[in-house]
């Protein structure tokens, strides 16, 4: 069953929280981290985006992007913009867009529930991701983002959260640039945090549902540090790592789209004709398309946006991998037509949420940087919870969810303060 445990976070001050916090550290690049955080000295994009503070010629891999990431992490917390809670805490994080709220709960996931498959995942990591996010933990020897999950919801549960929101203030409110609403309460109540533990005992699984180099890594690190230890008890802090717990009521998923750099040596009409073996190719013009049904994509080649539709013999509805939009378009395009054979290593390939719009899409084919873009239905929660319990995985960047959460708002260290 579930492990949640509290703990003593870090947190800024009211005053700062809304200039602390950031977007996550993988939703945005080195460039539009140092835009922006220009001007704000307070954004936690100083520490998980540390790059903006090096040499502009810096790698993102640089081992000054990890000491910069310490040094800011220090910085902060000596200049008390993240001030430690005075007892453990539990943690409810709402998001709110457009009227809609979803609220989570912020609190400890144990290491050991990978091991034991009650933390189940369903998406492959990247290595040099993995291994950046293990290296900037280790460093600063904190999660300074948490882990995104779901569960099956629990009406229990969700009547706790509901009373306790409803009947206290929470201690950040505001609405960010981009208009998602984020609002958090603590709890210090000894039996109400117990009494919400003893709940999270009875759910039998936990989902990663974004951050999964953020929870490989925080794996990584505990077994480091539990091998370093030879007075290793188990109960250590580094043995948990941030999560916030959504019930899957009340999560969206959205499109997560792809971009190719080139046709593997096809011209633009030979990769068309192509495509119409295993697809029915409808050609939409300048207007911008987006997918309206699972087996639906669009491209855009050339300035022109065209629809795909699977041929129905290429779909394996009965199979919970090969159904995937995202696994007919790896089979049959990426891999038989463009010869990108792993989405976790090749170059060739990157991958675009649907929060940012087709556009975005569009933008990088114009500029030049890409040739061809994808865009796709997206997932459902049942589709992504029935292939983790079947032990079966998606290819790589599958799922987006929007609104998430900002970053800074909570800290968890990995020694007790």
């Amino acid at each position: 069953m579930a492990i949640l445990k509290p703990f003593t976070g870090l947190r800024p001050p009211v005053e700062i929280a809304k200039d602390v916090a950031s977007k996550p550290y993988d939703v945005i690049d080195s460039d539009e981290a140092r835009v922006e955080a220009k001007g704000n000295p307070y954004s936690l994009l100083h520490i998980v985006k540390p790059e903006i503070d090096c040499p502009p010629e810096t790698g993102e891999y640089d081992q000054i992007v990890y000491d910069t990431a310490k040094r800011n992490f220090e910085k902060f917390c000596s200049n008390g913009w993240l001030v430690p809670d005075n007892k453990e805490c539990l943690y409810i994080y709402a998001l709110i867009r457009n009227g809609k709220r979803q609220y989570g709960v912020l609190g400890g996931a144990c290491v050991e529930d990978f091991d034991n498959q009650v933390i189940r995942e369903h998406e492959l990591t990247r290595k040099d991701k993995e291994d950046d996010r293990t290296m900037h933990i280790e460093t600063t020897n904190a999660n300074l983002e948490p882990v995104y999950f779901t569960y099956r919801a629990v009406p229990l549960i969700d009547e706790i959260v509901a009373s306790y929101t409803n009947k206290n203030t929470p201690v950040y409110d505001f609405t960010a640039d981009d208009g998602v609403g984020h609002q958090l309460w603590v709890i210090d109540d000894m039996n109400l945090i117990e009494r919400i533990v003893n709940l999270f005992k009875k759910v039998p699984n936990t989902y990663v549902a974004d951050g999964h180099h953020r929870s490989a890594a925080a794996v990584r690190v505990a077994k480091n540090k539990r091998n370093a230890n030879p007075d290793h008890t188990g109960n250590e802090e580094y043995n948990y790592f941030m999560a916030i717990h959504f019930p899957d009521s009340q999560l969206s998923i959205i499109d997560y789209n792809r971009v190719v750099k080139d046709l593997n040596g096809l011209d633009e009409k030979d990769f068309l004709e192509k495509l119409r073996e295993v697809f029915i190719v409808e050609e939409k013009g300048k207007e911008m398309y987006k997918p309206d049904r699972p087996h639906n994509f669009s491209l855009y080649l050339g300035g022109n946006w065209y629809s795909l539709t699977a041929r129905e013999e290429i779909c394996n509805d009965d199979d919970p991998i090969d159904c995937l939009d995202v696994a007919l378009l790896s089979e049959f395009v990426l891999d038989k037509i463009l010869d990108i054979k792993d989405l976790r290593t090749d170059k060739r390939i990157d991958f675009v949420g649907g929060v940012r719009g087709l556009g975005e899409l569009k933008k990088r084919v114009d500029s030049g940087e890409m040739q061809a873009a994808f865009a796709m239905y997206p997932v459902t929660m049942k589709q992504l919870m029935d292939i983790a319990d079947t032990g079966n995985i998606m290819p790589p960047k599958t799922t987006w969810f929007d609104p998430k959460p900002r970053s800074g708002l909570v800290i968890h260290l990995l020694d007790r303060p």
